[in-house]
């Protein structure tokens, strides 16, 4: 089996959930909330006057406020699942519905970047500027790939629009301790390369080599 490094945890990914956990689960809420109130109000307050939802609308409601709120709860389960790990001859990327195995051998070069420089923050606007603020100083580890080893459709499914600096074979990792993370990585893929420097040649080659030695 393959040596594995440590589990470096994925803190965009958990940015992401923790917005989304927080929105269903108000979401939720408010939907019970007012399910609750267009059934039980009338009968207490009867001296006022409420709007009249007929009990099928009342029971879609308060179904979509449930799943909501169990959606939440999962969403808040596995917001810190997401990881990196570098591997003898890999580098494997997991979220709660994805695994990604990144061979060495599909490396062209690894860099550092803030997510705001990468990301050209000075130029978003609305939405997209407020979502990137409170990451934008964070430093992010930038791989550039020869390919992606599963198709980036597939890939751009289950990962934020803010793993990818543009539309080029560069995928964007924001993870808990970038210098430990570049270190050990950097460490696993020198002592891959040199395997395949020094890995044992044929038995044509050691055939031939012993002739070369013989003259």
């Amino acid at each position: 089996m393959p040596r594995g490094g440590t589990r470096y945890r994925l803190i965009l990914y958990t940015y992401m959930l923790n917005r989304w956990w927080r929105a269903t689960l108000a979401i939720g809420l408010s939907l019970l909330a007012m399910v609750a109130a267009l059934a039980w109000l009338p009968s207490i307050l009867s001296q006022y006057t409420f709007p009249q939802v007929e009990k099928w609308t009342l029971w879609l409601a308060g179904g979509i406020g449930v799943f909501a709120i169990f959606l939440s709860i999962f969403l808040g389960a596995v917001r810190k699942s997401a990881y990196v790990q570098p591997f003898d001859d890999h580098l494997q990327l997991v979220t709660p519905f994805m695994r990604m195995n990144i061979s060495y051998q599909r490396f062209i070069q690894t860099s550092i970047a803030e997510m705001g420089w990468l990301f050209s923050f000075e130029t978003l606007k609305g939405r997209k500027r407020e979502f990137l603020r409170p990451i934008a100083g964070h430093t992010a580890i930038v791989l550039k790939l020869k390919g992606w080893p599963l198709p980036r459709w597939v890939v751009e499914l289950f990962l934020s629009p803010y793993f990818f600096p543009d539309s080029t074979e560069r995928l964007a990792l924001l993870v808990s301790d970038w210098m430990r993370f570049s270190t050990e990585l950097e460490s696993f893929r020198s002592a891959w390369l040199d395997s395949r420097v020094r890995r044992p040649g044929t038995p044509q080659a050691d055939l031939l080599a012993s002739f070369s030695k013989k003259r």
